[in-house]
């Protein structure tokens, strides 16, 4: 492995690399994730938000998309937004991205030919601009466990077409250890671990467990709760 830009380049040969993939939000809203109910929506916005984490960890540039916030969907999650305080996301009247010349327009500025890409909901907001993306020859990775759908049969369906249609299905874990690659790269390895121990359940708990009680580490300093004073006016 090279360095780049003071990270180490991993090798390709048709892997995810934090240097030939930009990441695609679509439409994490509080209204499209009401309609979910094939997947428990919680987990849903523990693991975009840990994907999108990952992406800032690993410097992949990311397009944030909305649709219709002020009739319909309401703003991109507040979550979402911490990540990316600065990033304001495209807005569409459209279901498809792929229609929004905005939104293509800003995959085409990454110069990126792979798209990491995960919305809400699949069959629509996921299965539309994936599949006319693969035709204008984009490469997708799914990330199916940030999305969601208003049935298990709907987002299944979503998923085979996709997937028959050329896309590739991933994790948002996936996705982040194909990006790190080898623990002994450490510039992105705490916060890769912070990741895990925030966002992995007992993959997380199982590494606290491992650097405690088997390397005698101490216990991982969390930020302190702070909690939230009253606004005015707000009851």
């Amino acid at each position: 492995m090279s360095q780049n830009n003071g990270r180490t380049k991993r090798s390709e040969k048709g892997l995810l690399t934090p240097d030939n993939c930009v990441v695609a939000l679509i439409d994490f809203q509080p209204q499209m994730l009401f309609g979910v109910s094939n997947f428990d929506r919680q987990t849903i916005i523990n693991n975009t938000v840990a994907l999108s984490k990952a992406a800032k960890v690993f410097d992949v540039p990311v397009v944030l998309t909305t649709v219709e916030t002020k009739s319909f969907s309401g703003n991109l999650w507040p979550q979402i937004q911490a990540v990316f305080p600065n990033q304001a996301p495209i807005e569409r009247s459209t279901m498809n991205s792929w229609d929004d010349k905005n939104f293509v327009a800003a995959i085409e500025k990454s110069g990126r030919k792979k798209i990491v890409l995960a919305g809400l909901w699949t069959e629509t907001c996921v299965a539309l601009p994936t599949v006319q993306a693969l035709h204008d020859g984009y490469e997708i990775y799914v990330v199916e466990d940030c999305c969601g759908d208003v049935s298990v049969l709907a987002h299944e369906n979503a998923m085979k077409r996709v997937i028959q249609a050329g896309a590739k299905p991933v994790t948002f874990l996936s996705v982040m250890l194909e990006w790190q690659r080898d623990w002994a790269e450490r510039d992105t390895y705490d916060a890769v671990m912070d990741i895990v121990k925030n966002h992995s359940g007992a993959y997380g708990v199982g590494v606290e467990y491992a650097y405690t009680m088997v390397h005698g580490a101490p216990a991982t300093k969390f930020p302190e709760y702070i909690v939230p004073t009253a606004v005015p006016g707000h009851k």
